[in-house]
């Protein structure tokens, strides 16, 4: 069949350089905020914004949201890691939550606007297309560690998970659906419709409102990742709730008011500072 595509991970490392093992995981993060801040650089000089302003905003969106990430994944893991404490660092292995980063990166963006009196839309605008294709990348991570796979599937495309990483119930399944895969897609088509909208406004010399990005990135990173998440068999829980799902339905409404603000009802967002 065309889309016969049949997944299985080589193993979660790279590559061993004495007594130093580099895995994929923390590679793709790695290239992740590489490529971010490059290309979040060249989309603040377009929008009149000091690049270099950006490479700093790199080091503190590092700083506050990778921390954050692993900090939510775990809280809701707690019964885990309560018995392992000592793998609560150990961020290579895996487990870090967008949605925790999305929470620490923005707080971080707060605070760096303020010091460097910056409106914060500016920055985020020119942050969320390097946060999809950060996403897209990083994704291929829970691919090479065996993770956030989806519920079985018999379809032509699915992904082999070795035993010992299949929860109990699913033992005797050997496929799964790949939704590493559908959401690495997923933010690939985010970022490029981010990217689209970016430089339409720029070629029709149409100043898109600040927020505008934003926006549109959280309308359209919860559409999918409500959707995904009802396939996987890892969600972080709350009770019967999927938290990513509860979190989606909250940001998607918030995107969907902002734009309104924005283009119905023409007012300003709350800033930093007036831009």
């Amino acid at each position: 069949m065309l889309l016969a595509w049949l997944f299985q991970s080589p193993g979660p490392e790279l590559l061993h350089l004495g007594p130093i093992t580099i895995r994929w995981y923390g590679f793709l993060i790695a290239l992740s905020v590489l490529l971010g801040v490059t290309l979040s650089q060249h989309l603040a000089k377009l929008r009149n914004v000091n690049p270099d302003l950006i490479g700093d905003l790199g080091i503190w969106l590092v700083i506050g949201a990778i921390p954050s990430a692993r900090l939510y994944y775990v809280l809701f893991q707690w019964s885990d890691y309560a018995q392992h404490p000592e793998d609560i660092i150990a961020i290579w292995k895996g487990g870090i939550a967008i949605h925790g980063a999305i929470i620490g990166g923005t707080l971080a963006t707060i605070i760096f606007a303020r010091f460097n009196k910056i409106s914060v839309w500016q920055l985020t605008d020119v942050v969320v297309p390097s946060l999809a294709l950060g996403q897209t990348i990083g994704r291929w991570g829970n691919f090479f560690n065996s993770e956030a796979f989806g519920s079985p599937t018999s379809l032509p495309w699915r992904l082999f998970i070795p035993a010992t990483k299949r929860p109990v119930e699913y033992l005797q399944y050997d496929f799964f659906h790949p939704t590493f895969l559908y959401e690495s897609l997923w933010n690939l088509l985010v970022f490029g419709i981010l990217l689209y909208i970016f430089f339409w406004g720029l070629k029709h010399n149409e100043r898109l409102k600040l927020g505008t990005l934003s926006f549109i990135y959280l309308i359209a990173y919860s559409l999918g990742r409500f959707w995904i998440e009802g396939l996987r068999t890892d969600s972080l829980m709350l009770g019967p709730l999927r938290i990513a799902q509860v979190v989606s339905l909250i940001l998607l409404p918030l995107g969907i008011l902002g734009l309104l603000q924005l283009y119905v009802f023409k007012r300003r967002l709350p800033d930093i500072v007036n831009s």
